[in-house]
C-alpha cells in the first residue's frame, strides 16, 4: 500500500465544461484514482477552477457583472457536472481562496528572495482605445509559426508557439478591434533560463512518458528558455505581494500550477491533519500524475517543474500523461470557439456511465479523436449493453430465479482453476494498461473479458443443465457469478455506477473498495444471497439531433457585423469595399451599390459568412460575405441582426459552428430561404415547423437540411434573438 498524489488540469470557470474536458482531462484522472483505491493506495487527487484567467473578466464584461460572479456561478455549475458524472475528487477547489493567494504569494517571494525573479520593463500591448494594457486574452492575431487568425496574444493554440509582446502579427484588441500599440511597463519576469541545463538533465530521465509529451517539451527546451513575465497589468487576480504595485496581478499561468500544491494543503486542512499533505509533496517515493490537454504541456513539464525547483523541497512531477484533443466534425471542443457539447445537457438525457464508456473508448491518448452522435449509440447499444450488460444480466437473473442466492461450488477444481486463471489474465492486463495510464487498451480488456464471459455462460447452457442435474448447475453459475464480480471491479475505475449495481445485486452490502483489487482471487461468499436482479444499462434510440438534421448549417461560421465604413471598389462600379467589424476588422467586397447608398450602408448590423476562403475580387481581397435575401435581380435586402447584437456575436441558433474554411461552392449548396412566422411555423411559401419562440412575429431567415424539408431552422444570434429582413421581401425567398 502506498501514496499517490493526482492532479487534473484546472477548467477555466468562464462556461459549463464540456465533453472535451471530460475525455482530454477530467475522467482519465478519475479511473485512474479509482485502481489505486482498488489496490489499497492511499490516492489524493486534486483540481478546481481557474478563476483568475482572462476568459472569466472577457464574460464578465460582455455581461456587465463582476468577474467573481461569473467565476463563481460556473465553478458551482462544474463541480456539479463533474460530481454528477462519477469523478470524484479529494479536493475540488478554486484559485479565488485566502489559501492559494497565501501559497502563490509564499512562493513569489521566496523565488523572489532566492533570486529567480526580477523586474524587468517591456513593451506589452496597449489598447489605445479601451485605454489599458491588453492581457494576453484580449489580444488575437496571426500566428507567426502556423498561421492561425486566432493565435492569442502570449500563445498560439494550434500549434502551441508562444510569444513575447509584440509577436503576433495583425494584432488586435478583442473588444474594440482597434490595432494596439506596444507600450513599456514593469513587471516581474521568472528566470526560466537558469532552469535550462536542469530541466534537460531531469527531461532525460522521463523516457516513460508519451512520445508527444517528450517531443513538446524537448522542442520547448532546443528553442532555448527564455525569461517570462509572471505579472501583469491587471486587478483580477491575485495581487503582487509586494507594496507600489497595485494595479497588477500574478499571471494565471504562474499561479494556476500552484494551485495543485495549495489544494493539497486546503484538503489537508479540512481533514483536521495541516501537515498531511507533505506526504504526498515531499516523499520521494511517492508518484505524482499530472492528467491535462495537450495545450498545456509546456506549463507542467517546463514552468512547473522550474517553479518546483527554484522553491526546492517539493517532488517533481513523476508523469505527464496528457491526452490530444476531442475533436466535433474535425474541430477541436472549445468553449470560446462556441464548439462544445456540454455535459450538464448531456446528463439531462444520457446516463453517466455511457457518457463515461464513450470518452473512455474513445479517448484522444496518443491522436485527436471525433466525437460522433451515431457512434455514442453504437457504443452503448452494441457494447455496453450487448456485451457487459447481457453478461451480467443473464447470469444474476438466471442465478436468482433459479437459487436466490449464491450456489455452492461442488464442480472440478480443473474447470474452477479455468475460470479463476481467465479472472487473473484479465486483471494483469487490465492492471498493466492502467499502470502505463493507457485507458482505451485497459477499458477494451475489460470488455474482451465480458465477451468471454457471455461465451463461458453460453457454453455452460445452464438452461439445459438445471433440467439434469441442479448441483451442476449451481456450479457452473457460481463461475458465471465470480466472473461478474471480477467484471464489477475491473470496470468500476471506468464504471462506477453500473459497476456499484452489479456488485449489491450479488449481494455485497460493503463497497467494492473494501474488498479491492485482492479480492479478484477470492471465491464467492456460498449463499450470499442475490438481489432482485434489473438491467443496469438502457438502449439508447438513434439519435436524431440537430447537429445532425442541420449539419450543413454546422459548416458555418455566421457572425453579426458591424459595418464601420463604405467606400466604392477603386476597380468596379457596382461594387463596395466595405470595412466590417465581427469581433476582428474584415474587409468585405459587396456587390450592393445598386441597392443601397453609401448612408444606407454604414452602421448597418448585419450577418457575415466569416468562414469563407478568402477571395480577391477585382484586384481586392474579401475575407467574408454579407447575407442578403434575393426575390430577383431589382429586389435585393441585407439580412439585418437585432439591434442589441454586439459585433462578434455568433449567429449559431444554439449549434456548434464550423471552423473550417469553406469554399463559396459549398455555401451555395446550401438552402436557406425566407419566411413569415405565423403561429408556431414559418410560411416559406409552405408551411414549414421551426423553433418558433413566444410572442415571435415577422420575417426570418430559415436554414432548410433540404429543399423538401418539413423542418427549419430558424437563423439566431448567440442570445437568441432571430435575424430579420425587411417586409417587403416575399416568402421563400433565397438567401445569398
Amino acid at each position: 500500500m502506498g501514496k499517490v498524489l493526482i492532479c487534473a488540469a484546472w477548467p477555466y470557470a468562464n462556461s459549463p465544461i464540456h465533453l472535451g474536458h471530460i475525455a482530454g482531462s477530467l475522467l482519465s484522472p478519475d479511473i485512474f484514482s479509482r485502481y489505486h483505491r482498488l489496490q489499497g493506495d492511499e490516492v489524493l487527487m486534486v483540481s478546481g477552477s481557474d478563476q483568475h484567467g482572462t476568459p472569466i473578466t472577457v464574460k464578465a464584461e460582455k455581461e456587465g457583472v463582476t468577474p467573481k460572479e461569473i467565476a463563481e456561478r460556473y465553478h458551482e455549475i462544474n463541480k456539479k457536472a463533474i460530481e454528477d458524472m462519477g469523478i470524484e475528487f479529494s479536493l475540488f477547489t478554486k484559485t479565488h481562496t485566502e489559501n492559494h493567494a497565501k501559497i502563490v504569494s509564499e512562493i513569489f517571494l521566496t523565488l523572489l528572495d532566492k533570486g529567480y525573479l526580477f523586474k524587468k520593463s517591456t513593451p506589452q500591448y496597449y489598447c489605445p482605445h479601451c485605454m489599458k494594457f491588453l492581457p494576453d486574452r484580449y489580444v488575437e492575431g496571426k500566428c507567426p509559426t502556423c498561421g492561425n487568425e486566432r493565435a492569442r496574444g502570449d500563445q498560439c493554440e494550434n500549434c502551441g508557439s508562444s510569444f513575447e509582446g509584440g509577436g503576433l502579427e495583425d494584432a488586435k484588441c478583442v473588444h474594440c478591434s482597434t490595432a494596439p500599440e506596444m507600450r513599456e511597463t514593469e513587471h516581474f519576469f521568472l528566470k526560466l533560463s537558469a532552469f535550462q541545463k536542469p530541466l534537460t538533465e531531469w527531461l532525460a530521465g522521463k523516457e516513460e512518458w508519451k512520445n508527444s509529451v517528450q517531443l513538446f517539451t524537448k522542442n520547448w527546451l532546443a528553442e532555448g528558455l527564455h525569461d517570462r513575465a509572471i505579472t501583469r497589468d491587471m486587478s483580477w487576480g491575485i495581487p503582487v505581494p509586494l507594496e507600489n504595485w497595485e494595479g497588477k496581478s500574478i499571471y494565471v499561468w504562474f499561479e494556476a500550477v500552484i494551485g495543485y500544491l495549495s489544494a493539497s494543503i486546503e484538503w489537508a486542512q479540512k481533514t483536521g491533519n495541516p501537515e498531511a499533505w507533505k506526504a504526498f509533496w515531499t516523499d520521494p517515493e511517492v508518484k505524482s500524475y499530472y492528467f491535462l490537454g495537450k495545450d498545456n504541456i509546456p506549463f507542467h513539464t517546463i514552468i512547473w517543474p522550474a517553479i518546483l525547483m527554484a522553491y526546492g523541497g517539493l517532488n517533481l512531477p513523476y508523469d505527464v500523461p496528457a491526452n490530444e484533443f476531442l475533436t466535433f466534425k474535425g474541430d477541436k471542443m472549445s468553449k470560446s470557439r462556441g464548439l462544445s457539447i456540454d455535459i450538464a445537457s448531456m446528463l439531462e438525457k444520457y446516463d453517466a456511465d455511457a457518457i463515461r464508456y464513450y470518452a473512455a473508448i474513445n479517448m484522444p491518448e496518443n491522436k485527436d479523436a471525433d466525437f460522433s452522435w451515431s457512434e455514442f449509440v453504437t457504443k452503448n447499444n452494441n457494447e455496453l449493453v450487448a456485451t457487459l450488460g447481457n453478461f451480467y444480466h443473464r447470469s444474476l437473473s438466471f442465478t436468482h430465479k433459479h437459487f436466490g442466492e449464491i450456489p455452492e461450488y461442488k464442480g472440478s477444481a480443473e474447470e474452477e482453476q479455468k475460470v479463476m486463471e481467465a479472472i487473473a489474465a484479465a486483471a494483469d492486463e487490465v492492471a498493466e494498461n492502467l499502470e502505463k495510464c493507457e485507458f482505451k487498451r485497459a477499458l477494451k480488456a475489460v470488455m474482451d473479458f465480458a465477451q468471454f464471459g457471455n461465451r463461458y455462460f453460453d457454453g455452460c447452457a445452464p438452461w439445459s443443465l438445471i433440467k439434469k442435474d441442479k448441483d451442476e448447475c449451481g456450479s457452473a453459475l457460481n463461475l458465471n457469478l465470480r466472473i461478474a464480480k471480477a467484471l464489477a471491479i475491473l470496470s468500476n475505475p471506468f464504471l462506477p455506477r453500473s459497476s456499484k449495481g452489479a456488485w449489491e445485486l450479488l449481494g455485497y452490502d460493503n463497497s467494492i473498495y473494501d474488498e479491492g483489487w485482492a479480492s479478484l482471487n477470492v471465491p464467492l461468499p456460498e449463499h450470499q444471497k442475490l438481489r432482485s436482479p434489473a438491467p443496469l444499462f438502457t438502449k439508447m434510440e438513434a439519435i436524431v439531433e440537430e447537429t445532425n438534421q442541420f449539419s450543413g448549417f454546422s459548416s458555418l461560421n455566421l457572425k453579426v457585423g458591424k459595418i464601420t465604413k463604405v467606400e466604392d471598389h477603386p476597380n468596379a462600379d457596382s461594387l463596395f469595399l466595405l470595412q466590417v467589424d465581427i469581433g476582428q476588422p474584415i474587409q468585405v467586397v459587396a456587390g450592393l451599390k445598386k441597392y443601397y447608398s453609401h448612408e444606407e450602408m454604414l452602421n448597418r448590423k448585419v450577418v457575415v459568412v466569416s468562414n469563407l476562403k478568402p477571395a480577391k475580387l477585382r484586384g481586392c481581397e474579401s475575407q467574408g460575405m454579407l447575407l442578403a435575401a434575393d426575390a430577383g435581380e431589382e429586389l435585393v435586402m441585407l439580412l439585418s441582426a437585432p439591434e442589441d447584437a454586439e459585433p462578434g456575436e455568433a449567429v449559431n441558433s444554439g449549434l456548434p459552428q464550423g471552423e473550417k474554411r469553406i469554399e463559396f461552392k459549398d455555401f451555395q449548396k446550401l438552402t436557406l430561404r425566407i419566411g413569415t412566422i405565423e403561429g408556431n411555423k414559418v410560411n416559406i411559401g409552405r408551411e414549414l415547423n421551426c423553433d418558433v419562440k413566444e410572442g415571435e412575429a415577422g420575417k426570418v431567415a430559415v436554414f432548410l437540411p433540404a429543399d423538401d424539408a418539413q423542418e427549419g431552422l430558424i437563423l439566431r444570434t448567440a442570445s437568441g434573438k432571430a435575424v430579420s429582413v425587411g417586409s417587403g421581401m416575399p416568402d421563400g425567398a433565397n438567401i445569398r
